[in-house]
């Protein structure tokens, strides 16, 4: 029983193969670089795709910042506020690179920043004058904890 049909076997498709590269064609070469470019391209996708999300990460390093056990609710409240206020900074730029790249393909953004802005200034002033608030209140703590530690007659450090 015969695996192949009748008129192909591997002897005549070696033959053909042969007798086609043993041809003068001028597209032979070009069209044989192409062929293998393409097979290079799509094993290499392969392989490439078959590392992505498989392999072991490394051991990543992640920095914290190492805060005084000691240190006072206004001490706590300033770091929120300069926190708050380059959150705010990196958002403006943000902003203003993605606007960049409305302009660059045509999408209209000028109406919606307007209206945006404004709710946006509203928060901000808001989230401020809430900070400001906890940090007087922190500071009026902290100068009652002052007065209420210190002794008379007993000089402070």
């Amino acid at each position: 029983m015969a695996i192949f049909p009748r008129p192909v076997s591997p002897k005549s498709a070696l033959g053909d193969f042969w007798g086609y590269f043993r041809q003068q064609r001028q597209h032979k070469w070009p069209l044989l670089g192409l062929s293998a470019a393409l097979t290079y391209v799509i094993v290499w996708t392969f392989v490439i795709d078959a590392n992505t999300n498989t392999m072991p990460t490394r051991n990543k390093i992640i920095y914290v910042e190492s805060w005084d056990a000691n240190r006072s609710d206004a001490a706590i409240i300033l770091q929120q506020k300069i926190d708050f206020a380059k959150r705010e900074a990196a958002l403006v730029r943000q902003q203003q690179k993605m606007q960049g790249y409305a302009d660059t393909f045509g999408i209209e953004w000028r109406d919606e920043e307007k209206r945006n802005s404004a709710r946006r200034k509203e928060a901000v002033k808001a989230i401020d004058a809430l900070l400001d608030e906890r940090l007087a209140k922190a500071e009026a703590a902290d100068k009652g904890v002052k007065a209420a530690d210190a002794k008379p007659g007993v000089a402070q450090p």
